[in-house]
């Protein structure tokens, strides 16, 4: 509300005539910083707030029987280890044979490429499951064992889940990497000149 200031200066009749008075204009601002918060608070709360991202996790139902807890098929599990430096290695099954090194196809190293990477390890072991699944008539499904060195990046962690989300793999666990699988990923930079 403009608001009028109709004081005079006080001033003597040396003049003679009329003397014009200045009037001046003061603004209260009052109403405005109320029109203000009105609109912060309207805008607060009308607007939707992102909404947290996040990933679901379906767990295992409990059994009493540990063995019965655990158990995956040979012929549907793949077995992906995180290494150093953006590194990728796999194995079919669960490699519960320590001799199963022994052939030379066994252990494979990949990256996280989009062309010839884990992603299209991950695609050939589900079809295969999938035509093993037509052919029987049972209901299996592909399972992903995923094992992190402890060189590897949470990122790369990250990534690995992101290619489970991307291909559509219902069941993956993460386990914690034994000993013989470091040793197999040991050996694999060493025959690759990796230090």
């Amino acid at each position: 509300m403009a608001e009028m200031d109709t004081s005079s200066s006080g001033g003597g009749k040396k003049h003679g005539g009329t003397k014009s008075k200045k009037q001046s204009t003061r603004v209260d601002m009052t109403p405005m910083v109320d029109l203000g918060f009105l609109l912060i608070t309207f805008f607060m709360l009308t607007t939707t707030m992102s909404k947290p991202k996040t990933m679901d996790l379906i767990m295992p139902k409990d059994t009493e029987n540990e063995k019965e807890q655990n158990k995956v098929k040979e012929s549907t599990a793949l077995t992906i280890l995180l290494g150093k430096d953006n590194r990728v290695y796999y194995y079919e099954g669960l490699a519960q044979d320590p001799n199963a090194s022994a052939n030379p196809d066994f252990f494979k190293a990949t990256s996280f490429a989009n062309k010839g990477g884990i992603r299209d390890e991950i695609i050939k072991k589900r079809d295969e499951v999938s035509k093993l699944r037509n052919a029987k008539g049972l209901p299996e499904d592909v399972v992903v064992i995923i094992k992190a060195d402890d060189d590897a990046t949470y990122a790369n962690f990250v990534d690995i889940l992101d290619e489970m989300a991307i291909n559509r793999i219902q069941r993956y666990a993460t386990v914690d990497i034994s000993e013989q699988d470091k040793t197999w990923i040991k050996q694999t930079e060493a025959a690759n000149g990796v230090k």
